[in-house]
């Protein structure tokens, strides 16, 4: 088992998290499972009676707090209303958000893109020790069947735990594959699996609940077939018809890979679909003697861009402006359940994105002047820090300060030993190896716990960021195309060296390259991120 430590005094409040003076006076606006297999809350709670009940149910011992995640697609660092002075877009439900519980100004996905953000989140994992590239369409899970999860981890405290929204981690869809089933092609190119290549009727294994998960509702991924309900392990109406966008998105396009689509499937229905749905599952655990978790991934702002018609005009930033506007709405309805409940004192709220804003941002920033990368270089996919650093806020009463700001560096792979640490859970050596416990950085009684951070999207391109300093290996962290006037207007210059430095202090746009006067730092940098590249782990814990 992992070894402990006793929690440190509590010294003075860190210089890194401080109180947002400006804000502060506003009125507060189961264990791993058989592969395929479903472990239901019944069974679960017999388990428990077999394990031995957990703590929080002996007499005199506190319940733990319910955990909700709201995660954002593709939301960018300057979205957020409250970290960007010059924003077009109003955000006042995460604004509130911010104003209740601390914002983290230095906070990173794993990836530049969906699936491994995911993953790192899920299982304290980074996930470029296993995989770099997305799950594609019918792929298969990229989560090991022994792997502890997130959810895994608080059902074994005794908590119900649902997903809602967008799984995007993968299933095992040749379950349900029929035989000799296999991809339409027309004029030479694969259109995707007609509907009827698969037999809808049965469970689909290896899906959220197969890890950790006693309930799931969505559409897996909102640009990928099948387009369709699956409820737990389910589709819950047949897909009969192949795909055709509905409506049209207002900008960009629907980014909608080929495959079977249920009849009458609305794009611009998919959101509030799945507000509605988290919303009655917290109203399910109202009563419940249980803690809960809540993992809510959302659908938006990624493509297709599709706001509803009653969020048209709501931001001065275009439709992709008023998706987000829809995106915070949702938000709103998640807060305000938790108020109507009387949850809200007792859970902690979670709310950040999977990676930076998509390549539309920066036709945004010449149309709306609306930055969604905010001060940031780079976008979705990229190894700058646009592609990573993203809006994160906790809100936890009583525990988390209200109001105030945190600059330290954390990333979205510690969630999950913060969480133990919060359960008192002691983490396996073969479980989170790069999860930072940070609940003493929400508490306000340290500093900083991390002191280095490693960044990547793909296999060729990656990062290591520690203080101040960020080294790119090579040098150009580009991978989302830049239009020419863009990079013009910002004043990048051309990088093709093997490595590049850049002082965040002082450039956090990342626009000078100081390798050639700190080469001993750009050395010990790159000797610490092969170190921990090799090594298969990096958490603190595990160190020998």
């Amino acid at each position: 088992m992992a070894r402990r430590s006793s929690p440190p005094p509590r010294p003075p409040r860190s210089p890194n998290c401080r109180l947002d003076a400006s804000r502060a006076h506003r009125r507060p606006g189961l264990g791993d499972t058989e592969q395929g297999s479903r472990l239901p809350w019944q069974l679960h709670l017999a388990w428990l009676a077999l394990a031995g009940a957990p703590a929080w149910a002996q007499p005199d011992v506190a319940r733990p707090p319910n955990v909700v995640i709201l995660y954002a697609d593709d939301m960018g660092y300057g979205d957020l209303a409250a970290q960007n002075p010059d924003s077009k877009i109003p955000t006042p439900n995460l604004d509130r958000l911010v104003r209740e519980g601390m914002r983290f100004t230095d906070a990173h996905s794993s990836s530049g893109i969906c699936t491994p953000s995911r993953y790192a989140l899920l299982t304290g994992q980074h996930h470029w020790r296993r995989f770099h590239e997305i799950v594609g369409s019918f792929g298969a899970s990229v989560i090991p069947r022994q792997r502890l999860t997130m959810p895994a981890m608080f059902a074994r405290h005794g908590y119900h735990t649902a997903c809602i929204g967008k799984w995007h981690l993968g299933w095992d869809w040749r379950a349900i594959m029929r035989e000799g089933a296999h991809e339409t092609v027309v004029d030479g190119k694969k259109r995707g699996y007609p509907a009827d290549a698969f037999d809808w009727s049965k469970p689909i294994p290896d899906g959220p609940l197969a890890h950790g998960f006693d309930h799931y509702f969505g559409d897996d991924v909102p640009n990928f077939p099948p387009y369709a309900w699956i409820e737990d392990d389910r589709v819950l109406t047949a897909p009969t018809l192949p795909f055709r966008a509905d409506p049209t998105p207002g900008e960009g396009v629907a980014e909608c890979r080929p495959g079977p689509m249920v009849e009458g499937w609305k794009l611009d229905d998919v959101m509030p679909r799945l507000t509605d749905a988290a919303v009655e599952w917290l109203r399910g655990r109202k009563d419940s003697a249980s803690p809960f978790f809540l993992y809510f991934p959302w659908t938006s702002p990624h493509a297709p861009i599709v706001p509803s018609a009653a969020f048209a005009g709501k931001s001065k930033a275009g439709p992709y402006g008023d998706y987000v506007v829809e995106s915070d709405t949702c938000a709103g309805r998640i807060l305000d359940a938790l108020d109507e409940l009387d949850l809200a004192g007792d859970t902690i709220v979670v709310f950040t994105a999977d990676n930076g804003p998509e390549h539309y941002a920066h036709e945004r920033v010449r149309r709306f002047e609306h930055r969604s990368m905010g001060p940031l270089r780079g976008l979705k996919r990229d190894v700058w820090e646009g592609g990573h650093r993203v809006p994160f806020v906790v809100r936890w009463p009583g525990k988390v300060h209200a109001g105030s700001v945190c600059d330290a560096l954390v990333g979205q792979v510690d969630l999950m030993a913060t969480f133990a640490a919060v359960l008192g859970h002691a983490l396996p050596d073969d479980a989170a190896e790069d999860s930072f416990d940070c609940l003493a950085l929400w508490r306000g009684e340290v500093a900083q716990v991390r002191e280095f951070l490693v960044h990547n999207t793909y296999a060729d391109r990656w990062a290591i960021r520690r203080g101040r300093w960020v080294l790119l290996e090579p040098a150009d962290g580009t991978h989302t195309r830049v239009p020419p006037w863009f990079a013009d207007a910002e004043g990048y210059e051309p990088l093709a060296g093997k490595t590049a430095l850049f002082d965040l202090t002082e450039d956090l746009g990342q626009r000078r390259d100081v390798v050639a006067e700190h080469a001993e730092v750009a050395r010990d940098l790159h000797e610490l991120l092969q170190r921990v590249r090799q090594q298969g782990h990096s958490a603190p814990r595990l160190a020998k």
